[in-house]
């Protein structure tokens, strides 16, 4: 089975809110075996609606619609609903009775202008709305079923879980579908492909799909499949992971299941710290305290994060963190020897278990010919040693704050697991 999404509103496509229904609803579709093969954003106005349910029709099994069944003139979508059925609006009882009760829970009277929420196509499937006056709608014209909801989030995610999937597994046999996600850090995208090449030519006589979904910082790889078994489909996707390993096991820090919260790299090494009851400082120059608010919006934070210095300056690295002034003019604040002396102090400072150092020049200005913007020195320490690399980001200064926490959070995790 597949499905089209389509988002009806003018303050969509002008950027004025952000259509988070069509996301949501793909998740939901994916979890019961419907695969969504589009989505569209779509005006108010009535030729463009119609064009896209032409559109849609010729795709897709299902046509979920979102907006504009609002009481007010600029909301459209059950007038085109009905038209583009060939299908009177008429009165339903059942919803103008729902409508009304809405309506006197709140100490309101019913007006002539929400009475009018109670009309539907003639002949459609009425899905209740409990959270709100616009009900949803259920029709069909050739092979596809078109469902009309409002576009209020809240009101919309209950129509679909109470009623509208329940509906579409009662009716239909589907496949289960299965997604699962590698993470991967310090590698981009391009020598993955190069490393896994094989590998990945192999997963199509299996019926599995390999997406690359680069960010600033990693690279998710997500194995997608579908099959009527849903155990085969998971323990065959967890072979693929378990030599997908043996190719860049190094580069992996975690693994995502579909629809769950995907695990940060911060979220990893907290969790590592609190399991080991040990605790983390930071030393952050060109990041300016981005790492700390990484690990302080983690509940439980306090347990292994004993604090942070921001000593953006050379006078602040060397009066706050005793920083060797000599080092200033000789190799300069971005460099090695400064973030392998940043370390070890701030962890002493805050008698913690481990810390990170940072050093660089996030941009856009302060670069030159030797150091160009996006360099940063990265040091991570613990009560034995300290390790430091360079790295060279590139010129977006928000970016290259991102990817440094990333790189150098990593190092941080593959320090601890060296003492595993």
């Amino acid at each position: 089975m597949k499905a089209e999404i389509l988002t009806i509103g003018d303050e969509i496509l002008i950027g004025q809110i952000t259509n988070t229904n069509s996301v949501w609803i793909a998740q939901q579709l994916n979890f019961i075996g419907v695969k969504v093969v589009h989505m569209a954003s779509v005006s108010d106005e009535s030729d463009a609606i119609r064009k896209a349910f032409d559109d849609a029709m010729e795709r897709a099994d299902f046509v979920f619609i979102t907006g504009g069944l609002g009481p007010t003139k600029d909301d459209v979508t059950k007038k085109v609903f009905a038209d583009y059925f060939g299908a009177e609006l008429e009165l339903n009882e059942d919803v103008l009775a729902q409508v009304d009760s809405f309506f006197t829970k709140r100490g309101r009277v019913l007006s002539e202008v929400n009475r009018q929420q109670a009309f539907v196509p003639k002949g459609c499937t009425v899905i209740p709305n409990r959270n709100g006056t616009a009900p949803g709608m259920w029709m069909k014209k050739n092979n596809t079923v078109f469902i009309s909801m409002p576009g209020v989030p809240y009101e919309m995610k209950a129509m679909v879980t109470d009623t509208i999937l329940p509906k579409i597994k009662k009716e239909n046999t589907l496949p289960f579908i299965y997604h699962k996600s590698v993470l991967t850090q310090g590698i981009g995208e391009s020598v993955i492909a190069e490393m896994v090449g094989s590998w990945e030519d192999s997963l199509a006589a299996k019926n599995i799909k390999l997406a690359y979904l680069p960010q600033p910082g990693m690279v998710r790889l997500r194995l997608s499949g579908s099959g009527d078994n849903f155990e085969n489909l998971k323990n065959s996707i967890g072979q693929e992971i378990e030599s997908l390993k043996s190719l860049i096991g190094k580069f992996i820090f975690a693994y995502e299941e579909y629809g769950q919260e995907p695990p940060s790299l911060e979220k990893v090494v907290s969790d590592i710290l609190r399991e080991r009851k040990q605790t983390l400082a930071l030393a952050e120059s060109c990041t300016g305290g981005y790492i700390s608010s990484l690990f302080t919006a983690i509940p439980g934070a306090s347990e292994i994060f004993k604090g942070a210095i921001v000593p953006y300056t050379n006078l602040s690295k060397h009066t706050l963190l005793q920083v060797d002034e000599k080092l200033f003019t000789t190799v300069g604040s971005v460099s090695r020897e400064v973030v392998e002396q940043l370390a070890p102090h701030v962890m002493q400072k805050f008698d913690s278990d481990y810390s990170i150092a940072i050093s660089g020049i996030a941009g856009p200005g302060g670069g030159t010919a030797e150091k160009p913007v996006g360099t940063v020195w990265v040091a991570v320490a613990n009560r034995k040693k300290v390790i430091s690399q360079k790295f060279l980001f590139g010129d977006n200064r928000q970016r290259n704050i991102v990817m440094t926490a990333a790189a150098a959070i990593n190092m941080l995790r593959k320090l601890i697991l060296e003492e595993l």
